[in-house]
């Protein structure tokens, strides 16, 4: 959902501080929700490295990881975002991912699950 905004112009000093707090406020509120999509793709963390642990496959994967970057790339093309920034947050979320699915398999080991 793109959606093109155009440049405002402002009568005076206060409609400008009051798009200013609206923008911040929308901002934290977006940001909210990243939080929570972050947590939720997280959180599948264990349903994956369970059935990854399961089916003998290692947690990292890379023709999966390739084919996500190719995509990232495609639709951050297509929404004109920063391909390399994109790219990097994907990283992160990755990393993440797998750090939570090594706290998993280590948990396991030890019999916690």
């Amino acid at each position: 959902m793109t959606k093109n905004y155009e440049i405002k112009s402002f009568n005076n000093e206060n409609e400008a501080k009051k798009l200013l707090l609206e923008s911040r406020n929308r901002i934290d509120e977006i940001d909210n929700e990243l939080f929570d999509l972050i947590s939720q793709r997280t959180s599948l963390a264990k349903d994956i490295v369970l059935a990854k642990d399961y089916l003998d496959m290692p947690i990292y994967d890379k023709s999966r990881e390739d084919a996500i970057h190719e995509k990232v790339r495609r639709v951050s093309e297509e929404k004109n975002l920063d391909v390399d920034i994109i790219d990097q947050i994907l990283d992160m979320l990755t990393i993440l991912n797998k750090n939570e699915q090594k706290k998993i398999i280590r948990r396991n080991v030890d019999g916690k699950y």
